[in-house]
């Protein structure tokens, strides 16, 4: 029996990769004009970071990570999620220190989960996020929200949409929680295991319950904008009217309240309108996590404040083919070399290479096909030029250089052939 792929992971293929490559890309080159750098974090860490970070009420850490102890009797996981990482460099570098404040990071990496595969939810996939740490300005909600959003817009999606909610500082959130657990504990019995567990730990988790969405109790539960007090609720004025300034619209929703323990003040998600996405439409999640260093063990950053968004790769490819969004991405080579002859052969292996030293892109024939075979393959990888060299034109120090768009096709010395080669694409 052959060794196949493991359930919920993927093999991204030549053909496929150069898009994930192009998106990857641009999401680069906008951190490098908001000026967010790379951190690069361990693909596993100790296991208590996530149950602190992310919360040990959580789908998460109750679910689906991947742990494991090692042969020295630790207990590592495999990182779900990006934050709870990056904080945890941020605190053990001591990046507070540092000249520039805030602290803006962003990473691209594979994270795991143990999940249900479906379509665009797989157990390995590939999330990019940014983290800004150590401001507590409503103005860098904004700029954080704006990133995200000119990913998805500079990318060529349109159907989308901003969910927006507030969840307030602690002394709001304290108010908001005995409010729930009075709401839901004389029904608890009629919800999940997973809710009853949650009732006392972090009732907020109970509004995000996939099987009990649809209870009554639901609809009527108490709204997190009820109970901020003054500060928050100036907060999040301050970040509307950052985000009105900027022209990105938002639906404000009350019940959104994000999968991870850690978020408080601004929570946000991106979600798809495109026909045809899917059930999950959820394309980006995020918010601020003020705190969290603290959480984790950073005693010397207290209250540290951070904000922060992570989206899937994966989810952001099957926007854009639900939209039909086709991406510009460079095709083709610039020149197919095509031997006749041994000596020819033997010939275009050097002839490549210095056409490679040039920056060209090139390919040559390896598997001594006739030629009309050779200028198929050459027609397949999408040369603009193809270079026929025979023996005869070898010992003539000739080559014959074709225009594939044009069929013109000229004589060349094969001595000054990359630098005639040069001035043809100038």
């Amino acid at each position: 029996m052959s060794i196949q792929i493991p359930r919920g992971t993927q093999d991204i293929l030549p053909g496929t990769s150069e898009v994930w490559q192009y998106i990857e890309n641009k999401a680069r080159e906008l951190c490098r004009r908001y000026q967010y750098k790379e951190i690069r974090t361990p693909i596993f860490e100790h296991t208590e970071l996530f149950l602190r970070g992310v919360g040990d009420t959580t789908d998460i850490v109750q679910k689906e990570m991947y742990s494991f102890k090692d042969r020295g009797d630790r207990d590592l996981t495999l990182r779900p999620e990006g934050t709870a990482s990056a904080v945890r460099s941020y605190v053990e570098h001591k990046m507070f220190g540092w000249a520039n404040q805030p602290v803006k990071l962003y990473y691209v990496g594979p994270m795991f989960r143990y999940e249900r595969p479906q379509a665009g939810r797989f157990r390995q996939f590939v999330q990019f996020g940014i983290e800004a740490l150590g401001s507590a300005d409503p103005a860098i909600d904004a700029e954080v929200l704006s990133l995200a959003m000119n990913l998805y817009k500079e990318l060529g999606l349109k159907k989308l949409k901003l969910v927006l909610n507030s969840l307030g500082d602690k002394e709001s959130r304290t108010a908001h929680r005995n409010a729930l657990v009075a709401h839901f504990e004389p029904r608890i019995d009629e919800f999940c295991s997973d809710c009853n567990n949650r009732l006392h730990k972090n009732p907020l988790r109970i509004l995000d319950c996939k099987k009990d969405h649809d209870h009554e109790l639901m609809k009527t539960a108490p709204s997190i904008l009820d109970y901020l007090n003054e500060e928050s609720v100036a907060y999040f004025e301050k970040v509307k009217q950052h985000l009105d300034d900027l022209g990105i619209e938002y639906i404000l929703d009350p019940t959104l309240v994000r999968g991870l323990d850690y978020y408080n003040h601004t929570a946000f998600e991106i979600m798809s309108d495109a026909e045809g996405f899917g059930a999950i439409t959820t394309l980006c999640g995020g918010g601020r996590y003020n705190g969290l260093a603290e959480e984790i063990g950073g005693s010397d950053a207290p209250g540290t404040p951070g904000i922060g968004f992570a989206l899937s790769i994966e989810r952001l490819i099957a926007a854009l083919e639900a939209e039909k969004v086709e991406l510009p991405i460079e095709q083709g080579i610039d020149c197919y070399l095509v031997s006749l002859g041994d000596a020819a052969r033997d010939y275009t292996v050097k002839l490549a290479y210095q056409l490679r030293n040039a920056g060209f892109a090139v390919e040559k024939d390896y598997l001594d096909r006739k030629a009309k075979a050779q200028f198929k393959s050459a027609d397949r990888l999408g040369a603009r030029y193809v270079a026929v060299l025979g023996d005869d034109e070898l010992e003539n120090d000739n080559i014959n250089l074709k225009n594939m768009a044009t069929g013109e096709q000229v004589e060349m010395a094969l001595e000054s052939f990359v630098e005639e080669f040069k001035k043809q694409q100038s």
